[in-house]
């Protein structure tokens, strides 16, 4: 008789996971109570998808830096430089290419920004490699240090961003085919918008898709967990930190690809301008959340959307005010990680 209990628990299912649904809700409730306080529905359709695009945009950029401090613990000031390296990679293929970009083709415009986003990438990949053995790698646990080692390494860059493209802003209007607006209804929405929602999807897709159903993304998020066990299953864990900071490095420059068509103008400090931006998303979702990282970046562009049109004198603390918020009710963060 006693031994029933016993034999029904070994056989029951595990328990069901509790999911956290609260957080998602809170971007679509954002947008429906925009929706009477800007009055017209054409002008929050535009503004919704502008703030959805400009969002998509940050994620992508601060995907890479949410992945490094969430798996290595490393504090990287510098990952504005990634995206500064990514923006400006446009230039080698946008104008050599110029008729490519004028030419009236989907096909050869789409070609041209798979070309820079390749490219960027490759570049912002490798100095990624460099950044971390050079600058990064003597400084592992030491987080005063990093900060003031990737600022350094942040300046030195920038530098030579000066050195190689010059001073003065450089114009690199989007292709042909993703310029102008589309009309959805009586709301105006520009076609790049609708591009970087739809890129921006897609890496989130995708960064979802390896870290929850490769062998790779186990070792991941086992890394985020408990790094000493990986190692003693016989894993290089110090292998796995290289490649994720090559990565986020790499994704940062296809921010940069992305957020250089949305400004038509680079200037050697675009990516460390978007420094504040990237932390406090990182920050309002969960240090090292993926999925917290993402709803932080279109939380973060929707209020400044919405509080640009409704009151341009509020919108510049908007943010910071949202981050408070947010803190205060959940003060790890939307979706933090467990170990932190």
């Amino acid at each position: 008789m006693t031994t029933m209990p016993a034999a029904r628990s070994a056989t029951a299912a595990p328990p069901a996971i509790k999911r956290d649904w609260l957080p998602i809700l809170l971007v679509p409730a954002l947008a429906a109570a925009a929706l009477p306080l800007v009055g017209s529905f054409p002008g929050w359709l535009t503004l919704t998808v502008a703030g959805l695009a400009m969002g998509m945009m940050i994620f992508i950029m601060a995907s890479g830096l949410t992945l490094v401090f969430g798996l290595m613990d490393v504090l990287n000031f510098g990952h504005g430089v990634f995206i500064s390296i990514g923006a400006f990679a446009v230039t080698l293929i946008v104008l050599p290419l110029a008729t490519l970009v004028q030419a009236d083709s989907v096909l050869m415009n789409v070609a041209v920004l798979l070309l820079c986003a390749v490219v960027a990438m490759v570049l912002t990949g490798a100095l990624g490699w460099a950044f971390e053995r050079a600058i990064v790698r003597p400084v592992y646990g030491q987080h005063l240090k990093q900060i003031l080692v990737t600022m350094g390494g942040m300046i030195v860059a920038e530098q030579l961003i000066h050195v190689l493209w010059g001073a003065d802003p450089i114009s690199v209007p989007p292709p042909e085919a993703f310029r102008g607006s589309v009309l959805i209804g009586e709301a105006a929405i520009e076609r790049y918008r609708i591009l970087a929602v739809a890129v921006g999807l897609a890496v989130f897709a995708a960064m979802l898709l390896v870290l929850n159903r490769t062998k790779i993304g186990l070792l991941i998020r086992a890394g985020v967990e408990n790094g000493e066990m990986v190692e003693a299953l016989g894993y290089r864990i110090r292998r796995l930190f290289v490649g994720v900071f090559v990565a986020g490095s790499a994704l940062a420059g296809l921010g940069g690809v992305m957020w250089a068509f949305y400004r038509q103008t680079l200037t050697p400090g675009m990516g460390m301008e978007v420094m504040v931006l990237i932390f406090i998303v990182i920050i309002v979702g969960g240090l090292g959340s993926v999925g917290g990282c993402f709803l932080g970046s279109l939380l973060v562009a929707l209020v400044a959307n919405y509080t640009g049109f409704l009151a341009p004198k509020v919108a510049l603390g908007s943010n910071i005010l949202l981050m408070v918020l947010i803190l205060m009710w959940r003060p790890q963060g939307l979706y933090p990680v467990a170990k932190r």
